[in-house]
């Protein structure tokens, strides 16, 4: 069961809560900063559509990888290699979760997740999450944020290069501490793609043999 929980809520915690970092609130930053802020935003904006690898590190130091797909609004495909199993889904309107390892199968309102906020057309600069502080580094810099309605604990963090801006990854940390980190390779625009990476079938609609597709 242990297991159970830690696969799906590190599964959540990359494709929902670490995405939702770009629905930024004013909240008190400097020029500089707030500077910084709305540049990422105009960039994830922009990102219309877009493939990379990524690495995703849990608290354990456990690592696994895969493929992201992206395309605004409302869709998004997180594909794990083997042997992990995993693949998570926005199709415009519900995300799904599929474990083929567990046979779990779960699907929630893109609404009612973070990912909406971060995959609409618009990114709304008055809800979501707020700044708790900007951080530079030699070859781009951070944002770190929190709910700001504070009815979740934990904070994200998106990093940025700087030439070219592109966003590099992020983490998260939960209320107890432990930290997902992700990184993204080989972040690229993209035109075309298929439309059927952000379907997903149900594991009773599937034939013998037949993956999550």
């Amino acid at each position: 069961m242990t297991d159970t929980i830690t696969r799906r809520t590190l599964t959540l915690a990359l494709a929902a809560a670490a995405l939702a970092g770009p629905a930024l609130a004013q909240g008190g930053l400097s020029a500089d900063d707030q500077a910084l802020v709305d540049r990422a935003i105009a960039y994830l904006e922009g990102l219309t559509e877009a493939k990379a690898k990524f690495a995703q590190t849990d608290a354990r130091g456990r690592t696994t990888t895969g493929q992201l797909y992206l395309k605004r609004p409302g869709k998004a495909r997180f594909a794990y290699d083997p042997p992990s199993g995993l693949t998570v889904v926005s199709d415009g309107h519900v995300v799904m979760v599929d474990d083929a390892r567990l046979k779990t199968f779960d699907q929630y309102p893109l609404g009612a997740t973070p990912l909406s906020l971060f995959l609409a057309k618009t990114i709304r600069l008055d809800r979501g999450v707020t700044v708790q502080r900007v951080s530079r580094m030699a070859d781009g810099f951070s944002i770190t944020a929190r709910d700001g309605k504070k009815q979740t604990a934990g904070e994200i963090t998106l990093t940025f290069t700087d030439t070219p801006l592109a966003l590099a990854g992020w983490s998260v940390s939960d209320a107890q501490g432990h930290v997902t980190r992700v990184q993204l390779v080989g972040l690229e625009r993209t035109a075309g793609l298929d439309k059927t990476l952000f379907t997903l079938k149900a594991p009773r609609l599937r034939k013998p043999g037949e993956t999550a597709g």
